[in-house]
């Protein structure tokens, strides 16, 4: 199984509103710490705002902050939000599926099994979990806050 980059850091913005709660996040300090592009995490943001799972703050001294307590929101969730239906073979998708052995087939029932299994796990971790350390993770992103700026890669 593999998530894109937009999962990523869509969970690598949620990590940091969680550990900056109840501060605001701004676009540009999940730019600095992760070396990306602004325009992708203003999308990333944008989509985690329309589904309820941040609330954004416009203008100056603006940003964004959890919309919830990160005990209640789920890695699944947000792997479901971002990544869309996890169709990993063909077959999973009824309407594009041209496989002849839809119904039969014991490789099917065995994907369909471990994608279920991935995202129950996924289900049981928050978002609350992945900044439960939050003086380590603090403390690695601490430089990179303070660097001065890098030119962000996309």
């Amino acid at each position: 199984m593999r998530l894109t980059s937009y999962t990523n850091y869509a969970l690598r913005s949620l990590q940091l509103a969680a550990l900056k709660a109840p501060a605001l996040v701004r676009v540009d300090d999940v730019v600095k710490v992760h070396g990306l592009a602004r325009p992708h995490i203003v999308k990333i943001v944008h989509a985690l705002g329309r589904a309820g799972l941040i609330e954004t703050q416009r203008g100056r001294g603006g940003g964004f902050r959890l919309a919830r307590p990160a005990a209640e929101i789920t890695v699944g969730e947000v792997v479901r939000l971002t990544e869309g239906p996890l169709d990993i073979v063909e077959c999973f998708n009824r309407a594009t599926n041209t496989c002849p052995l839809i119904g039969i087939c014991r490789l099917s029932r065995a994907l369909q099994e471990a994608t279920h299994a991935f995202l129950d796990v996924l289900d049981g971790v928050t978002v609350a979990d992945i900044a439960a350390n939050r003086g380590e993770l603090l403390a690695r992103i601490a430089p990179l806050e303070a660097a001065a700026p890098t030119r962000a890669r996309a």
